[in-house]
């Protein structure tokens, strides 16, 4: 297949209209896809789930928690339309047999966590609306951060990895004392756990599944993050150096300031299963798209052998 009859942009800035146009055009060119909503955000944006394969094994990718990291759902998209490709032609990936991971695994992916907060940083909403001015006013008070480029959180000034029950109030102590008390661009953990629309479809979308291991995608610094405090999970170190093999990502533990809150944290804790944050490429987000083919290379390999190791 040549790149003009492919679907997902690797050249532009995404947004969630993008999303949902390619996710429909997948739909349609690959009926074996199957096609959800986990829930909708603050503005009413649906948030989609994509589900490849159909085996009794479960995987769990995710990507743009973080509304400047919008270039995570390029790769996760861009996976699905490869796995697709190969899938029709009974090939390969990561050296790996499509078809054989499509009949052993599930692998369930939400692309865009936070669809209000991408569609500001990439220039969706218009700069004469009020939903602009909301986010413009919210940004006022954190004139250090440049707007729109350092926004991060949803449209509510929370940021959506801070807003999980595995050490919360660590996490509102640690950011309140940065200065982050109130709704912002970044680092507000929000009022209580799980307030945020978009947290709470991710929390209960997990509730209703029975994940062996997830990816949780953000940008940058070539790293991977698997663990949260003491938890170990069994194989979750192993499983974690092959990721680290198969990228060139350095396997780290997560600074302290930011080691509270997360999805992932939430996930170890609560399941003792491996979980993965995963920060793709590196330099200031939102990262350049010229960065994408590095990027994709980088996590082909960790994507493949998440759904099967």
């Amino acid at each position: 297949m040549n790149e003009d009859t492919k679907i997902v942009p690797t050249d532009i800035s995404y947004s969630s209209c993008i999303l949902m146009n390619n996710i429909e055009q997948l739909k349609k060119r690959y009926g074996f896809l199957r096609i959800g909503n986990i829930g909708y955000s603050v503005l009413g944006n649906p948030i989609p789930y994509i589900r490849i394969g159909n085996g009794n094994k479960e995987v769990f990718y995710s990507s743009s928690y973080h509304a400047n990291e919008w270039i995570t759902s390029v790769l996760l998209m861009k996976f699905v339309e490869n796995f697709c490709i190969e899938y029709e032609k009974d090939g390969v990936l990561y050296g790996y047999k499509v078809r054989e991971i499509f009949n052993n695994t599930s692998i369930y992916i939400v692309p865009m966590v936070n669809p209000d907060g991408v569609d500001l940083v990439t220039g969706v909403i218009n700069q004469n609306t009020g939903i602009y001015n909301q986010f413009k006013d919210i940004s006022l008070n954190f004139p250090s951060i440049p707007f729109p480029n350092g926004w991060k959180a949803n449209f509510n000034g929370v940021d959506l990895n801070l807003q999980f029950p595995a050490g919360w109030n660590n996490a509102k102590e640690i950011k309140f004392a940065q200065g982050y008390t109130m709704p912002a661009p970044r680092d507000f953990v929000g009022f209580e756990p799980l307030t945020e629309p978009e947290a709470l479809a991710i929390y209960n979308f997990t509730l209703a599944h029975n994940f062996s291991l997830l990816l949780a995608y953000h940008s940058q610094g070539e790293v991977i993050y698997w663990q949260f405090q003491n938890y170990n999970p069994p194989r979750s170190r192993e499983i974690g150096e092959r990721l680290s093999e198969a990228s060139g990502y350095a396997l780290e533990e997560i600074p302290y300031n930011s080691s509270f809150a997360g999805y992932k944290d939430w996930f170890i804790q609560d399941y003792n299963r491996p979980g993965y944050t995963i920060e793709v490429g590196l330099g200031e987000n939102p990262l350049p798209i010229s960065q994408f083919p590095k990027i994709y290379n980088d996590n082909i390999g960790i994507l493949i052998l998440s759904a099967i190791l």
